[in-house]
């Protein structure tokens, strides 16, 4: 099929081939375990603040509704195509399966730079792209999330927008939202709160104290921000960090309390510091014990992963490895990766809870959201581990492997209409 093109999708389709062939999937199944159900694309016009018209492609991708509804995140960005949506949306399948959710894997962006926007503009674009989705989402259908470029509020402009359509309130749409109109305790710290409790597993697994023990972090968003400044409370002296405008690096450790504070004030990192400013192409390379690529993509490539200086890769963004990288890692063997499917769940495992707490109209406490997590957390990690000894492979072709065959059994279980 060539509905689906690019380096991410390519990369999906690669490393989906590896674990079909590991797990022995037969060829004429194969095409319906990898292929997304429903792929969307549609105009979303809106009337700048200078009189204009600009029209933004936006899309939608369900991978698939074996179990339940679709589940995944909604990205702004200027590079977005249909094939990283759609490489996304079969990740978050794998994902969602990994860790035991009633949900199949889904993605959306629009092909725009957020920043670029006013907030009117920006609310604007929001409300006319779940517009038009409305006919392929809901709560029983596909529930959207916050990704990459939007937040709580533009989730609060999703579920506003369907709900007047509905002519009444649906939280159920969306996860992600405000507290205030039906989110979950926690679920903005999700992500970041998972990756660093994950790389904690590593930690102890392979011996290394937080006490004293280091880290860096690539990407200083949502996922990176709470990953680095949870890492920090367990211990680890943060020597690096990095966004889109800026890149900073300190072998004595940075000062996150003002990072932070700056990025609340500015939106960016650029602009903290003149005398800790470093080369971004360098940051992923230097020595630490635990490294979190939590930006973008393909980061990681044979090249860098021949040069890594760390641990534990505990990968906070979707994909950031590539096939080749992967396997100089496996030949390296002194590197303990948590793969992403595993390492970035805690956010869709909130998204679960918020989504429950919505439909039963029943909310918890912050510690049940984090008891709950982490339960779901540990379980994932512990079958990961058993997975990649019995079959004697990496972590990430048995984190894919354990996603692939729920998904597989269930596909068949069901069996084909008509």
């Amino acid at each position: 099929m060539s509905t689906f093109s690019g380096a991410v999708f390519k990369m999906a389709e690669q490393q989906f081939e590896t674990i079909a062939d590991h797990i022995g999937i037969p060829t004429h199944e194969r095409a319906r375990i990898l292929m997304p159900k429903r792929a969307i694309t549609v105009a979303c016009p809106i009337r700048r603040d200078d009189g204009t018209i600009a029209v933004f492609e936006g899309y939608r991708v369900q991978h698939h509704l074996t179990f339940g509804p679709t589940k995944g995140g909604t990205r702004y960005a200027a590079n977005v195509d249909l094939g990283e949506i759609a490489a996304l949306a079969i990740w978050m399948s794998w994902k969602c399966a990994l860790a035991g959710l009633p949900y199949g894997g889904a993605k959306g962006g629009i092909a725009v730079d957020p920043y670029s926007l006013s907030p009117r503009e920006l609310e604007g674009l929001s409300r006319r792209y779940m517009q038009e989705m409305i006919p392929f989402v809901g709560p029983d259908t596909d529930v959207p999330a916050p990704d990459m470029g939007t937040n709580e509020q533009v989730m609060a402009w999703f579920m506003d927008t369907y709900s007047s359509y509905q002519g009444a309130t649906v939280p159920g749409v969306v996860t992600g939202k405000p507290v205030a109109i039906g989110g979950t305790v926690g679920r903005r710290e999700a992500t970041g709160r998972g990756v660093a409790h994950l790389a904690a597993r590593a930690m102890d697994y392979l011996g290394i104290a937080p006490s004293g023990a280091t880290a860096i972090v690539q990407g200083y968003g949502n996922v990176g921000s709470y990953s680095a400044r949870t890492l920090q409370d367990m211990g680890l002296r943060i020597l690096g960090v990095s966004d889109h405008t800026a890149c900073y690096y300190d072998p004595r450790g940075l000062d996150l309390d003002a990072i932070d504070a700056h990025a609340a004030k500015h939106g960016v990192l650029a602009g903290w510091s003149s005398e800790a400013a470093f080369d971004p192409s360098q940051l992923l390379t230097q020595p630490c014990d635990v490294l979190v690529p939590a930006a973008v993509e393909r980061v990681i490539d044979a090249e860098v992963a021949a040069g890594l200086k760390c641990r534990i890769l505990a990968e906070g963004a979707n994909g950031p490895t590539t096939p080749e990288a992967d396997l100089v890692l496996d030949e390296r063997g002194d590197i303990f990766v948590v793969p992403d499917i595993l390492c970035n769940s805690g956010g869709v495992i909130v998204s679960y809870f918020e989504w429950v707490q919505g439909l039963q109209r029943l909310f918890w406490e912050e510690e049940e959201v984090t008891r709950r997590t982490n339960i779901i957390l540990d379980r994932a990690f512990n079958q990961v581990l058993e997975r990649a000894r019995i079959d004697g492979v990496s972590n990430r072709i048995a984190a894919m492997t354990i996603g692939v065959e729920r998904v597989l059994d269930g596909k068949r279980r069901r069996g084909i209409f008509p």
